[in-house]
């Protein structure tokens, strides 16, 4: 397998061999993936990952591509692994871990709240705001597709399922990345164990 020196980079290559991607496949996907650098500027980081998440769409199934975006999660343990499992020792209804859980804003941001029909909604920014931008892809000029966040919602499920103490599904509803900085980091899930 190629070097990758940028960590998202080499978090993709490493999540696409985990979820027994072929080779020949991984080949396509990580294209030019070895000359992004640290040191590339933010633009040509962003447009090379735009690039591989279009071929990754357009390669992999959607429960494959799912499945190695959320795998690419970060900050999955320290203080928000600390935050997460207080929220889960204090028990409680659904409604009570949810209303812990907002509490834990390092975690999940602006708000957790329990849809009508049964799912759980994040949001990473109140709605309504002119702007909103992606902390992971600051430089990014143009939208990325979606598939990219499912990466940033597989960090808020990884916790949220830990504090709610259920398993969950994810569909990232929106993104500041994927819309232009016009919507706000929204991630749905559903109790797949309720």
């Amino acid at each position: 397998m190629p070097k990758y020196e940028y960590g998202k980079v080499a978090k993709l290559a490493e999540s696409l061999e985990e979820h027994g991607v072929a080779q020949e496949i991984i080949g396509q996907i990580m294209e030019g993936g070895e000359d992004i650098r640290q040191s590339t500027p933010g633009e040509e980081k962003a447009e090379w990952m735009k690039g591989a998440m279009l071929r990754l769409g357009r390669l992999l199934d959607k429960e494959t591509w799912q499945a190695v975006r959320e795998g690419c999660a970060c900050c999955l343990g320290g203080k928000r692994q600390e935050l997460v499992k207080a929220v889960a020792k204090k028990g409680g209804t659904l409604e009570e871990r949810i209303k812990a859980a907002n509490e834990a804003r390092l975690v999940f941001g602006h708000s957790v709240t329990l849809q009508e029909d049964g799912q759980v909604l994040v949001c990473f920014s109140p709605e309504g705001l002119e702007q909103y931008g992606c902390v992971c892809l600051r430089k990014a000029k143009e939208p990325l597709p979606i598939t990219y966040c499912y990466c940033c919602g597989g960090h808020v499920k990884h916790h949220l399922q830990t504090a709610l103490g259920h398993k969950l599904a994810l569909t990232v509803r929106s993104s500041a990345l994927s819309s232009g900085g016009r919507k706000p980091c929204t991630f749905l899930f559903s109790l797949e164990d309720a």
